[in-house]
């Protein structure tokens, strides 16, 4: 599709600052284009950017896999900037965290009377893809007395019992009312589950992406809709 970037104003160096935006809304980090960068991103509907320290373009995620696959190009009312929402594979930064702002408050404890202090929320989705990581990590280069390397390999059948009675225990605390357990127990079953899915090459974001087409297409009826009305096994 042909997309007219007449009304972009690039500045004295051919550059444009662009503001890359999950589709959470979570900013992720700000870099800039050229217009080829940006006809590259145009052209192959991923991040491009331009290196003003190298002087050279790039695509994002090129060597460490983390692309953005591009959802929508915004500019603003004069034209000289950019604004990307993009789907984030794996983490934004390359220092390892979710985004480039992560963690890094410039007024943090300086009792700005001007700000209003809000509770840290920690991401579950970088939390997810981070442990995640952690053992793919040990999946590629094991460690002596890991307990993920032990996982691996002992091979699938050991990982599948594993998750099966995570499963039993996270029932089995359930049934018992006691929230602490649950959530112990469930912390035991997410984290099997992620070797399970490392184990055959899934990432985190496939699974985010197959919920997000369900809720997309309507189809999570098949979870909360009328027992009446569920799809017979």
């Amino acid at each position: 599709m042909k997309i007219d970037i007449s009304k972009i104003k690039f500045d004295e160096r051919g550059l444009v600052p662009a503001i890359i935006q999950e589709e959470s809304g979570q900013v992720l980090m700000l870099a800039y284009m050229n217009e080829e960068s940006l006809n590259k991103t145009i052209e192959t509907g991923y991040t491009h950017f331009y290196s003003r320290s190298r002087q050279t373009l790039w695509k994002k995620g090129e060597t460490s896999g983390n692309v953005q696959k591009v959802l929508a190009l915004y500019y603003d009312c004069d034209g000289d900037t950019l604004l990307i929402k993009v789907h984030q594979t794996g983490v934004a930064c390359h220092t390892g965290t979710y985004s480039c702002f992560s963690g890094r408050r410039l007024d943090e404890n300086n009792n700005l009377p001007a700000v209003v202090e809000q509770p840290q929320e920690e991401n579950l989705q970088l939390v997810l893809y981070e442990l995640y990581e952690v053992i793919k990590d040990r999946q590629r280069h094991p460690v002596e007395g890991s307990y993920t390397n032990y996982l691996f390999g002992a091979g699938q059948d050991k990982i599948l019992k594993k998750v099966g009675e995570e499963a039993v225990e996270t029932i089995i605390a359930s049934k018992n009312g006691e929230n602490p357990e649950i959530l112990y127990e469930m912390g035991d079953l997410w984290y099997h589950c992620l070797v399970l899915l490392a184990y055959h090459g899934i990432k985190p974001e496939e699974l985010f992406a197959e919920l997000m087409n369900r809720r997309k297409g309507g189809n999570y009826h098949k979870f909360t809709g009328k027992t009446g009305n569920r799809p017979k096994d």
